[in-house]
């Protein structure tokens, strides 16, 4: 009996110490760098765009910004990095970066071999195809024998190919390494259609001479949930990133926003309270500070907010909420509540 215990006690031992090492990761390398280390494409429109200065802004963007206001207090205090789709999961492996937000999408293979795990989604989106008006075609399935631009290393090849061997078709791959090549190869008529998913569609669109002579068509063929990364074996890490992404949709569903969350942090609403870190332990339990919700709508906002400042109907994209809308708005966008 008393071996049976000495073997217990070691065991849970070993679970304490792992446990440790867990939340000694990647948080506090990032608290010690004082700067987290963000993954993002070599700029899409939207998402993650770089101006003439150096300055990132996109959906995706503003997802890693939360992530430091909630760790750092500081929403400025990430490094980006531009990575191509090839780059990005070694990039992410490696420990070269802290978390990729990089229209990613989240497949069976990549959550399962590529030691990475996925921690939400920040946009719901799917394959499409965009062709210029001039070619005269309405829809997909009149895209037989066609050439179509496609970046390397993404879903999209996969995808393509199924549809047109499902639906009787052949096509011909034009293949880069960026989605800006596929954007300039299609613009230089080197392919009938470019494909890719509809976000990155619209967003390639608006960087054309004219975007008004090309068009999206219709039809949808995958489901295509992007979000961010990160490694493997880090659960506290994986918590943080993901419970960032879920405090800015709970901010939403309870109103509250980066213009109102001062005079929110007097709210009686539990949810609110809980969210705020006016009551409970939601960031002891990160291992943050009390106001780790608070910094990051307060700093960068709800998810509504970023949607709309970045890739909503009055931006250059004019994309509708659609199903990254609420689920009490009749979209997808449901995070498990903070209690």
């Amino acid at each position: 009996m008393k071996k049976r215990m000495s073997v217990l006690t070691g065991a849970l031992v070993a679970t304490a110490v792992s446990a440790t090492a867990a939340m000694a990761g990647t948080l506090d390398d990032v608290k010690a760098r004082g700067e987290l280390l963000c993954g993002v494409s070599t700029g899409l429109p939207g998402f993650s765009l770089p101006d003439d200065k150096g300055n990132w802004t996109g959906l995706d963007v503003d997802t890693c910004r939360a992530i430091a206001a909630a760790v750092l207090g500081d929403a400025k205090k990430v490094k980006f990095t531009p990575l191509t789709a090839k780059e990005r999961f070694t990039a992410l492996q490696s420990g070269e970066i802290d978390v990729l937000s990089r229209n990613t999408t989240w497949t069976h293979t990549r959550d399962t071999s590529l030691g990475v795990n996925f921690t939400g989604v920040n946009y719901y989106d799917g394959q499409g195809f965009m062709v210029q008006k001039a070619l005269g075609v309405k829809s997909a399935l009149e895209l037989d024998g066609a050439s179509v631009c496609i970046q390397a290393g993404t879903t999209t090849e996969l995808n393509l190919a199924d549809y047109f061997k499902l639906n009787g078709m052949k096509f011909s791959p034009v293949v880069y390494d960026t989605s800006d090549q596929t954007v300039s190869g299609f613009a230089s008529g080197r392919c009938d259609i470019l494909t890719s998913d509809q976000s990155q569609l619209y967003a390639l669109r608006s960087k054309l001479d004219d975007p008004s002579k090309a068009e999206v068509l219709p039809e949808v063929i995958s489901k295509e949930p992007l979000g961010p990364l990160v490694r493997q074996g880090d659960d506290a890490w994986f918590n943080i990133v993901k419970w960032t992404l879920f405090a800015q949709i709970n901010a939403e569903e309870l109103g509250v926003t980066s213009a109102n969350v001062d005079t929110m942090l007097k709210s009686e609403n539990p949810n609110v309270q809980r969210l705020l870190g006016t009551s409970g332990d939601a960031g002891a339990k990160l291992g943050l500070g009390a106001n780790w919700a608070y910094e990051a709508i307060k700093q960068v906002g709800n998810y509504g907010e970023m949607f709309d400042r970045n890739v909503g109907p009055k931006t250059p994209l004019q994309i509708s909420r659609g199903l990254n809308a609420l689920w009490t708005k009749g979209g997808l966008q449901y995070a498990p509540p903070l209690r």
